[in-house]
């Protein structure tokens, strides 16, 4: 989706009633997401100095960052959610919130970051923003920074879908009999794997590690969580990619897990200690 499509949704026509936190459910809630599928893909890169959220959103995975690091800056193209966000942190002076165009992080100092991070939200942006960010990241990352960057790959199936789209009442058809994905959860069609690799070497960046991932659906490998770091980083290697058919299994695992100890009652703080 591009800028605009996107600015038009989070601005408006999302209610943000649940501040997000709705999208954790499948988790059993944001802290079961967090502690049991965010963490251990982020444990060898926290604690971190400095940390770069972009695209905050209501600040559902913030809450948790915040204590990883010693100081927090976070981007976000809805005046909406930066808004938010001030108002939720407003206790905690070492966070800073900056609205941003979609794809600017000019208000980033260079060489400042130690983590620059996305989750759940470069989903939904298109070719353009997913490279406009990375061409960036040079710039703003320390010698041995990362980014951990949570997009579509939806891209590896556009021509499948197009294909399938030539023919009258094939996609339902399929969808029907459990052959095709009813829903592929709004994720963008421009961005695979395949491009944020070629793009991070392109720009002097190193991308170590692909996990290609089924995001609530059967069939299509929807979603890519991308580790890139500078190339002369002494945490530079070769590419690995992997395809986990069995992501949402720890959906399924922390969801029982929250049903069964946490009761109706559990939830994080977002009140900031130190």
């Amino acid at each position: 989706m591009n800028i605009t499509e996107n600015k038009r949704e989070w601005d408006g026509r999302h209610h943000w009633a649940d501040g997000g936190d709705e999208w954790s459910a499948p988790w059993g809630g944001p802290a079961r997401q967090w502690h049991g599928s965010i963490l251990p893909r982020l444990a060898g890169f926290l604690p971190a100095d400095r940390i770069l959220e972009i695209a905050c959103g209501h600040g559902r995975i913030t809450q948790y960052l915040k204590d990883a690091c010693r100081s927090l800056m976070a981007v976000d193209l809805s005046e909406r959610c930066v808004t938010a966000c001030q108002k939720r942190f407003a206790d905690c002076p070492r966070m800073e919130f900056h609205l941003n165009d979609g794809k600017s992080l000019a208000v980033v100092a260079d060489q400042s970051v130690d983590l620059a991070f996305s989750f759940d939200s470069l989903v939904h942006a298109d070719a353009q923003v997913l490279e406009a960010y990375i061409q960036q990241l040079p710039r703003i990352l320390k010698s041995e920074g990362v980014a951990f960057l949570h997009h579509s790959n939806l891209g590896e199936y556009q021509k499948m879908y197009q294909r399938i789209r030539r023919i009258p009442g094939l996609e339902g058809w399929l969808q029907r009999v459990g052959l095709l994905d009813e829903s592929i959860h709004w994720r963008d069609w421009t961005v695979t794997a395949g491009k944020v690799e070629r793009w991070a070497r392109e720009n002097g960046l190193c991308c170590i590690r692909q996990e290609i991932v089924r995001w609530r659906t059967r069939r299509v490998f929807n979603d890519c969580f991308s580790v890139l770091v500078p190339a002369e980083s002494a945490r530079a290697q070769p590419h690995q990619v992997a395809r986990n058919p069995r992501f949402m299994m720890e959906a399924d695992n922390l969801s029982w897990l929250a049903r069964f100890y946490d009761g109706p009652s559990a939830g994080a703080s977002s009140s900031c200690r130190g």
